[in-house]
């Protein structure tokens, strides 16, 4: 059964804590107690219903402000697939929170008031979802009940919206109309609005397809520890060699031919063993030890690869940064630490080509400063190479973490956009 991680964005009272709080309770994923405690607090909040976004809005600061703060991780499953939840808040002062969030999602579900329409919000976070390459989006037009169920309020919204995508990079966008509150769409079709002929909000997680999504052409394996049993007494262990790691790309079988970087040297595929025992075949994200033919010197940070399908070897790269900090802020000269894949190397802020407006998608290209919550494009120079492809082709060697020297404190995250 393969797994779905989607995360919810949305403007504040667009309902996204609400959403997740009805797939959870229609599709039986709470407890009972759960739910009582939900409906207690509920009670005492003088509340005439049972406000499912107690389920998710964990935070005391949550609950008693109404918004969502932090995010929020739920887990979920239905007999077709596993979900992961990740339930982001609207601020934009949260939009670090979001960029974390999404930066692992398959799916993005953007909620959108069926009253108020597109704002200004709805546009950042379906630009953030693009700019994390998130493959799939879902625009739901929320509270369908307050506008009567009527159709011409959800196709103005879908009309709007889609005009507004082409200037983004969505692979895959689908709208629904759902009411969170009622349950209209949410996991069952609703009799409110048979002028929709659309899937249910959980139908189209359960089918959404995302196999085709993960690189499967591209060899990557990270190294990121080699296993050397030195003491076993097993005369077949005594001269085990194995190099573990998670595959960030391509599929990986014994008799392969692989590269390493950064010698150069080749080999074969010997074997490859999974958590049980030896698997025949290996792709993302798959936890695997691989053991090569040749005794080649590979440490952790280094990289397996095909001969003729290498990643990019730079130590120059260009890439959207989005700050996490209030102090320091980026700036020309900063020095950081970067963490890429298995690898962890020093940096050195180049310069900055501009700042970017996420709500109008402004580039402020005077800007020499990228503070909290902001995003930019940066040039960076490295001390040492890192083994990389561009984020729009591998989210995993092409996503950085970058990390304040002094305190050891992660200040940002940044996608390769182009290498030297």
């Amino acid at each position: 059964m393969d797994i779905l991680r989607l995360a919810t964005a949305g403007s504040v009272d667009d309902g996204k804590s609400t959403l997740i709080g009805r797939l959870l309770y229609d599709s039986k994923a709470i407890f009972e107690d759960q739910l009582a405690s939900v409906e207690r607090t509920s009670k005492e909040r003088g509340e005439d219903y049972t406000n499912l976004a107690l389920l998710t809005d964990g935070l005391r600061a949550e609950r008693e402000q109404g918004i969502t703060i932090d995010v929020a991780y739920r887990y979920f499953a239905t007999p077709r697939r596993k979900f992961i939840i990740a339930d982001t808040p609207g601020h934009i002062q949260y939009t670090r929170n979001m960029v974390t969030g999404a930066s692992t999602a398959d799916l993005a579900v953007v909620l959108v008031d069926a009253r108020n329409g597109l704002t200004e919000q709805s546009r950042r976070h379906a630009f953030l979802a693009t700019l994390l390459k998130v493959p799939h989006l879902v625009l739901a037009v929320n509270k369908m009940d307050l506008v009567g169920y009527d159709s011409a309020a959800f196709e103005r919204i879908a009309e709007e919206f889609t005009a507004f995508a082409t200037k983004l990079d969505i692979g895959d966008l689908t709208f629904i109309p759902i009411s969170a509150l009622h349950g209209d769409n949410v996991v069952e079709r609703s009799a409110n609005m048979t002028w929709y002929n659309g899937p249910s909000l959980l139908h189209h997680l359960e089918h959404v397809h995302i196999a085709s999504d993960r690189n499967l052409i591209d060899v990557r394996f990270p190294v990121q520890y080699v296993i050397r049993p030195h003491q076993a007494t097993d005369p077949e262990l005594h001269d085990y060699r194995g190099y573990a790691g998670q595959v960030a790309g391509g599929v990986l079988k014994p008799g392969d031919p692989v590269m390493h970087l950064p010698s150069g040297l080749t080999s074969v595929i010997k074997r490859i063993d999974g958590p049980s025992g030896p698997v025949d075949e290996a792709f993302q994200p798959m936890s695997v030890t691989l053991l090569l033919e040749d005794d080649l010197d590979i440490s952790r940070g280094d990289m397996i690869c095909r001969p003729h399908n290498k990643p990019h070897v730079t130590q120059d790269i260009q890439a959207m940064v989005s700050w996490m900090t209030d102090t320091p802020m980026l700036t020309p000269r900063s020095r950081l630490i970067v963490k890429h894949t298995t690898r962890t190397v020093k940096a050195m802020v180049k310069d900055i080509a501009y700042r970017l407006d996420v709500n109008t998608l402004h580039r402020d290209e005077s800007a020499q400063r990228i503070g909290l919550n902001e995003i930019g494009r940066v040039g960076m120079r490295l001390t040492q190479p890192i083994f990389c492809d561009p984020y729009g082709r591998n989210r995993v060697t092409g996503g950085l973490i970058l990390i304040d020297e002094a305190t050891s404190a992660t200040v940002g995250a940044a996608m390769i956009t182009d290498v030297s």
